[in-house]
């Protein structure tokens, strides 16, 4: 049996995310960042005096991508430090660098900023499926803008929506997400070169006590890896504050998928609307007819696994005593890379859901028709003072006829017939054409399909305007 069948491996990579963000954190990736880091570096120095020859840049640059694996663990298995292993490695594939490779820098230098990339790189790639998802579930929006359907509150029957209406709730949630996002990625800091414990002591030395370099240097480096600024102060490693409002963002997302999949969820079991059901998908294995919401299930499966690692990036920072500590190193190995492949395959499932959203009109039609007469009493006391009848007495006898209806609905299974009983009891003065009329379910949805109009016009359209958008990421679910 080959390896990949006997040794542990993560369902997020083995199922759920998308390639792309399996390969932002992959190894190759990362050490391919810690050797330009380090480039980064030399040329910096050289450029502000240090004495680094030419061909060690060369050397270094032809050696970005050219990482030997095995030797970099022959390496950390002999040093016990996985920084240095790749120090190593490095100088063996340019040897004319191996003197200046980390010159000045701590381990945190290629750590941390390569962190602080990898997490820009992974919201950028949030952004563009949840791009996705918003141009899907705008397009249902805007079919489904006029159907009316039962609105929930305290999950009892209220005022009637529109299948559109709701829609633009989903979305609003990740709008909301999608500014948190474009917030972070244009914001977040570089941690730069800050030496040791942040004193930038060993480059003040590398200059002869140039201060102005020193800083040159920091500003130089964060520029070269595509960064605004660099953070003016660190300890050792730039503070995990960072990691929790990264985390916060992409939790938040995930909170949003949640609530989403949720009310599919009870959509589907209310037979109104239902996620996408391929043509051999099997619901389950001993209920043939079974049609089970495992797409929105999934959702808020990853989604709880999600939310439950914001809290231990805010608990980190909390225990980072003085300048650092190193018992967040091993945790957010495990923390930030998970929570980022775990939002992905979220994203991805919101979007095929979205895309592939199945409406049953007759079946919110029928639910609307049973509930409609109860909501409309305030409608049918005006009709019946408007043809002569007194307030307070057409109270109470709507009040009376309103209540053995539901008894006969919820006891007996039949149809609401509130209208039928109305017209039938003398003291209730309208016929029953007239109150038809009246129960349209149109006019009980207010504006709904303007809201949904202007929603998408004066909101979503300016927010998604320039966005690059994953047009692969409906299709990407893999099991």
């Amino acid at each position: 049996m080959s390896s990949s069948h006997t040794n542990y491996s993560s369902p997020l990579a083995e199922r759920y995310a998308s390639p792309a963000m399996l390969e932002l954190w992959g190894a190759q990736n990362r050490y391919g960042l810690w050797r330009r880091l380090w480039l980064a570096l030399a040329e910096g120095e050289k450029r502000l005096g240090v004495d680094i020859p030419d061909a060690a840049i060369r050397e270094m640059r032809s050696a970005l991508d050219d990482i030997d694996f095995a030797a970099v663990a022959d390496y950390e298995k002999r040093f016990r430090h996985d920084v240095m292993a790749h120090v190593h490695a490095f100088g063996d594939a340019a040897p004319a660098a191996k003197p200046f490779i980390h010159l000045g820098a701590t381990s945190a230098f290629v750590t941390d900023n390569a962190d602080l990339i990898l997490m820009r790189r992974g919201l950028e790639i949030l952004r563009a499926k949840l791009a996705a998802s918003l141009r899907a579930l705008g397009a249902f929006a805007l079919e489904w803008r006029n159907e009316p359907t039962l609105g929930y509150t305290h999950l009892q029957s209220a005022q009637l929506t529109t299948v559109g209406k709701r829609c633009t709730l989903w979305m609003q949630d990740f709008l909301l997400d999608l500014a948190d996002l474009e917030h972070r990625i244009a914001t977040l800091p570089f941690r730069g070169v800050k030496g040791t414990t942040g004193t930038q002591a060993s480059f003040l030395s590398l200059f002869d006590g140039d201060h102005g370099k020193v800083r040159e240097l920091d500003r130089m480096v964060t520029s070269a890896m595509g960064f605004p600024r660099p953070l003016p102060v660190t300890g050792q490693t730039y503070s995990r504050k960072l990691d929790a409002q990264v985390l916060g963002v992409v939790s938040g997302i995930a909170s949003s998928a949640s609530k989403f999949s949720g009310d599919i969820r009870m959509l589907q079991a209310f037979g109104e609307i239902e996620e996408p059901f391929e043509k051999e998908q099997i619901g389950s294995s001993a209920m043939a007819y079974k049609r089970n919401p495992m797409r929105a299930e999934r959702i808020a499966s990853l989604a709880r696994f999600v939310l439950s690692l914001e809290p231990n990036a805010n608990q980190t920072h909390a225990v980072q005593y003085f300048e650092r500590t190193l018992d967040d190193s091993a945790n957010r190995r495990l923390v930030i890379p998970e929570a980022f492949l775990a939002c992905d395959a979220i994203l991805i499932l919101v979007a095929n859901i979205a895309r592939g959203l199945e409406v049953h009109p007759e079946r919110i039609r029928r639910r609307v028709d049973d509930e409609l007469p109860f909501m409309a009493t305030e409608e049918l006391i005006v009709n019946a003072v408007r043809a002569g009848g007194d307030r307070q007495q057409v109270h109470e006898v709507i009040r009376r006829h309103a209540i053995a209806a539901a008894r006969a609905v919820k006891d007996d299974g039949v149809r609401n017939d509130l209208l039928e009983r109305l017209t039938a009891d003398p003291e209730y003065p309208v016929n029953l054409d007239v109150l038809r009329s009246v129960m349209a379910p149109l006019r009980f949805v207010g504006r709904s399909a303007e809201q949904v109009d202007e929603f998408l016009a004066e909101e979503v359209e300016p927010a998604l305007a320039g966005l690059t958008v994953d047009e692969t990421a409906a299709g990407a679910v893999r099991v």
